[in-house]
């Protein structure tokens, strides 16, 4: 019931950020900003405070990072399969890098965090940073090959270098795998703000959510959504079952892996020409879907 309730409160959010955008006090330039902050320094912050007293051999394994790549890769040939023959390229390739790119750091991290204890956050974090830098370059491969866009994949790896969540992973990893001693307060602050993550995300993702009832393609949103939140996480949990990791590895790695189509890709879609309404769409579905599957992955687990 907990788990329900956690996640209805979820669902709650999600629309009051969707609700502010309709009522026009969450416009364009007020939702950027708020996105900066849970992006700039409430994930961040979450990420640090969960890693900081970590070394990162207790974190990293090869049975995690094997783990995470086959699931991943797995899932991305199961997309390209399912939406081959997809005619207009501008949706085939959308179809394609929703079906596969998680919502790793707005939804996923967050919700372990308050969900799940202190350990299972710190694997998450480090999933979240391994995920990151295969995902997004393989999307932006994707999208511009489908759609013959140009694409400056060096400067988007260049990106990644200063990353703040990939930069937050580090440094938090780094004091941890060092034995540096963190100051008690600064860890209280950033940890009251690192809570902050989850309910700004969503009020972000709400937000950005604008769907066109009449347009909608329902074979292939629901392939996206049958690909992204229901295939994805049951490879990940034959394949971390199998592999025989930990309790908090499977956790995290199950959870994180379950996640709906994160709303960059969005983004993606824009920039590379890729079908934007469509991109909506999906993220939206996913997320709302999600709601159920990640209570049943949760449930499970516990």
């Amino acid at each position: 019931m907990e788990v329900l309730l956690r996640l209805s409160a979820l669902l709650v959010v999600l629309l009051v950020g969707t609700g502010l955008r309709v009522s026009g006090i969450l416009d364009a330039t007020r939702t950027d900003r708020l996105n900066a902050v849970a992006y700039y320094v409430a994930l961040p912050a979450l990420i640090f405070v969960s890693t900081y007293d970590q070394a990162i051999g207790e974190l990293l394994s090869l049975e995690l990072v094997g783990g995470l790549l086959v699931v991943f890769f797995t899932t991305a040939g199961i997309a390209w399969f399912v939406h081959r023959n997809k005619a207009d390229s501008g949706r085939q390739g959308v179809a394609i890098v929703q079906s596969y790119h998680s919502n790793l750091g707005y939804l996923g991290l967050p919700l372990v965090a308050a969900t799940f204890a202190d350990p299972v956050t710190a694997i998450a974090s480090v999933i979240l940073g391994v995920v990151t830098l295969v995902q997004v370059p393989l999307t932006i491969v994707v999208l511009s090959t489908a759609n013959g866009a140009d694409a400056e994949l060096a400067e988007e790896l260049r990106g990644l270098a200063v990353n703040p969540v990939l930069v937050s992973l580090l440094v938090g990893l780094a004091i941890g795998s060092l034995g540096i001693t963190f100051p008690g307060t600064a860890v209280v602050g950033l940890d009251a703000i690192g809570s902050l993550a989850l309910p700004l995300a969503l009020l972000c993702v709400g937000a950005s959510l604008d769907v066109d009832l009449p347009s909608i393609d329902y074979g292939a949103t629901g392939s996206v959504v049958a690909v992204k939140i229901v295939a994805m996480p049951v490879l990940a949990w034959v394949a971390f079952s199998a592999l025989a990791v930990d309790t908090a590895t499977f956790a995290a790695s199950v959870v994180m892996l379950g996640t709906p189509t994160a709303v960059s890709t969005y983004v993606f879609a824009a920039q590379l020409e890729g079908d934007e309404e469509f991109a909506s769409l999906n993220v939206f579905t996913t997320t709302l879907a999600s709601i159920v599957t990640l209570f049943v992955l949760i449930t499970l687990i516990t």
